[in-house]
């Protein structure tokens, strides 16, 4: 009886030792089918340093309101951030007042002409008149000299009436020279006047046509336009100016920077000063486009930092990326990150940065073997926030992305 209860004790024990044995390899099994894995790559290692920045245009042009044109009013404009070519019409200004004057200075110079034409007209009269009067005032001192000249054979009292007549004679003849100085001064003084109105009634018109010639307003480069504030309504309710908007003259519209001119402005971290340099390539991540990369080169970095307005307050050194071959759908102010390369290692294995862990104070990776996972103890050459060069493994190896509950036998690893 003792007999059969021990041996059934026996496989009782067998059974459960076989039953968790079992477990222990259902569980290894399972963690080598459930973690994430990547293969260690072999190749050129990029040790880059990351910094956010945002583009911005070396050069740009300002869009501003005519001058010495009053009532402006917007009537139209192309949409705001759209590609523009140099030349092209980017607003229009309600030009209906503008019309409206240039009838009324043009109607204004038709009867400034009219009536310099008119005043010339009476001044040519007059002097003809003038003169035929004065021809005829020297005709008869001719004819009192004549008659003075025959005092021998006329009476004393002839001879007295003939030196009055010549007398008057003379006098009038001053009078009538005197009188058509006086209608000569008088028809060049008025005739003056009248061009003077007629050349302000024509320079009246000139300006309201150069005003309306100005309601259209082109495009100084070609780029993108980018509409700043109006500040008409005060600082607080500050909008992008638009259809029907009242623009005072020479007031700043808008801005189209030169798209051939985009660079990123980075801001480097102290910490990240020493290993940057102008001349390093970048790669400029852009956040709203997240599938492009844009080559680029560092050409200028600040000497100096500057203080941020955050709390705490941090310091941050700016670098200036000229970004070449730029894609048109780029447009300045947009936020991305700058990927400074700093140096460059060839054939290097590396693998993701999650894929590293920590095992007394080493690093370690776990290799995917057909038993499970295997920590292998690496180096590290060089660490990139998303990637890590190691050596230690071959290229092609597996390794886990998580840390495995539980390690290969024998390999002195357990649990996390």
């Amino acid at each position: 009886m003792r007999r059969a209860t021990a041996g059934k004790t026996v496989l009782a024990l067998c059974f459960v030792t076989a039953a968790v044995v079992a477990l222990m390899r259902f569980r290894e099994v399972q963690a080598a089918s459930t973690l994430p894995t990547a293969p260690a790559r072999q190749g050129e290692f990029l040790v880059i340093t990351k910094c956010r920045g945002e583009l911005r245009a070396r050069r740009s042009v300002q869009i501003t309101a005519p001058t010495n044109v009053p009532e402006l009013r917007i009537l139209w404009l192309v949409q705001p951030n759209s590609a523009v070519k140099e030349g092209d019409v980017v607003i229009r200004f309600d030009g209906s007042s503008a019309r409206q004057q240039l009838q009324e200075k043009e109607a204004a110079l038709k009867q400034a002409q009219e009536t310099l034409n008119q005043g010339v007209a009476e001044a040519r009269i007059t002097a003809e008149a003038d003169r035929r009067d004065l021809a005829s005032a020297r005709y008869d001192v001719e004819r009192a000299k004549l008659e003075v000249s025959r005092l021998e054979l006329l009476s004393a009292i002839q001879g007295e009436e003939a030196r009055i007549n010549l007398t008057l004679a003379e006098n009038k003849l001053r009078v009538q020279q005197a009188t058509g100085e006086l209608h000569e001064a008088s028809s060049r003084s008025k005739t003056a006047s009248l061009t003077r109105l007629r050349e302000q009634a024509q320079y009246e018109v000139d300006l309201t046509k150069e005003r309306l010639s100005r309601m259209e307003v082109k495009a100084p480069l070609t780029g993108v336009i980018v509409y700043l504030p109006n500040y008409s309504q005060g600082w607080m309710n500050a909008k992008p100016f638009k259809i029907g908007d009242q623009v005072w003259p020479g007031a700043s519209i808008a801005v189209v920077p030169d798209t051939q001119t985009l660079e990123m402005e980075g801001k480097v971290e102290e910490i990240d000063r020493g290993r940057v340099a102008a001349g390093n390539d970048v790669r400029v991540r852009v956040d709203s486009l997240p599938e492009l990369t844009v080559p680029a080169r560092i050409d200028e970095l600040s000497s100096m930092a500057q203080v941020s307005f955050d709390w705490p307050p941090t310091y941050s050194f700016r670098a200036y990326a000229r970004v070449g071959n730029a894609d048109p759908r780029l447009r300045p102010e947009m936020n991305g990150t700058m990927e400074v390369i700093v140096s460059r290692i060839p054939n290097a294995i590396s693998v993701p940065a999650k894929a590293v862990f920590t095992r007394s104070g080493k690093p370690v990776v776990f290799a995917s073997t057909p038993k499970g996972y295997s920590p292998r103890q690496v180096e590290v050459i060089a660490r990139n926030p998303d990637e890590v060069a190691i050596k230690g493994i071959a290229a092609g190896t597996q390794v886990a992305l998580t840390e495995p509950e539980t390690s290969e036998p024998g390999t002195g690893a357990g649990k996390k």
